[in-house]
């Protein structure tokens, strides 16, 4: 069975602590002049850099190493073999740091809209294309979810427990208002959605539902409800007093796609 993701790091956590590993003056000159060196670089190398000694070169490295700044590996400098043991070389890694406090997403809501104007059919319009994006990835983000934990049938109550860890990953902040209703305290599409509530708000909405029906989440669905400084959508079951309709173009997948 796949690792419990709630004995992980919060993304929103391991960005934070990334960041406060580069407060230090010397570990950030370093990361600094290893990024644009193009190439490993050894202890030696970055000690000179910044001027310290290679000892403490070595821990602040290995920090960096730690918070998954860095990669370090055993290489001779050139490709030269030589006698005796390598020496420790570092380089960075892919790892992208992005802190938003409030948790902002901005990379979803634009992967969504790349992925709409890619697949956009002849019988829709751009926004009845991100519609059906959104839904569609919620979806498999349920179904991801289901397949690793595999929670057998989901009521309202467990159901609304079980999205609860998904959304605090992506920044929606829940509160669970009662038994049956989880309030999302945070937009993670903010000021974008703003700028363009029906389309954005209506993404949101069509991504929460989808991953509702991916999780087989029973009686509970994601309902419009618009609150200053709040997500636009909550989730609960029961009719919503704000008149709830499924976003325009979520249902009109093929089955293929499904």
């Amino acid at each position: 069975m796949a690792s419990d993701p709630s004995a992980q790091a919060h993304p929103a956590d391991r960005a934070i602590d990334s960041v406060s590993v580069l407060s230090e003056d010397s570990r950030r000159r370093m990361f600094a002049f290893i990024r644009r060196a193009r190439r490993a670089v050894t202890r030696d190398e970055a000690a000179a850099s910044v001027g310290i000694s290679r000892k403490l070169a070595a821990f602040h490295l290995d920090k960096l190493v730690d918070a998954g700044l860095l990669r370090a590996r055993y290489e001779t400098p050139g490709g030269t073999r030589k006698v005796g043991r390598q020496p420790k070389v570092y380089e960075p890694t892919d790892a992208q740091i992005t802190v938003s406090i409030p948790d902002r997403r901005h990379e979803l809501l634009a992967d969504l809209l790349l992925d709409a104007v890619l697949t956009e059919r002849a019988d829709e319009n751009a926004a009845e294309a991100a519609l059906r994006t959104a839904r569609r990835r919620g979806r498999q983000a349920g179904e991801a979810a289901r397949n690793e934990s595999r929670p057998g049938r989901l009521g309202p109550e467990r159901g609304l427990t079980a999205c609860e860890r998904l959304l605090d990953q992506y920044g929606y902040e829940p509160v669970r208002e009662s038994p049956t209703r989880l309030r999302l305290r945070n937009c993670p599409f903010h000021p974008l959605a703003a700028r363009a509530p029906d389309l954005v708000c209506g993404m949101n909405q069509a991504f929460l539902s989808g991953y509702l029906d991916g999780l087989e989440v029973n009686g509970v669905r994601a309902v419009p409800a618009p609150e200053p400084g709040e997500c636009c959508v909550w989730l609960g079951s029961g009719d919503s007093e704000s008149g709830d309709k499924t976003p325009r173009g979520t249902d009109s997948e093929t089955p293929q796609e499904r």
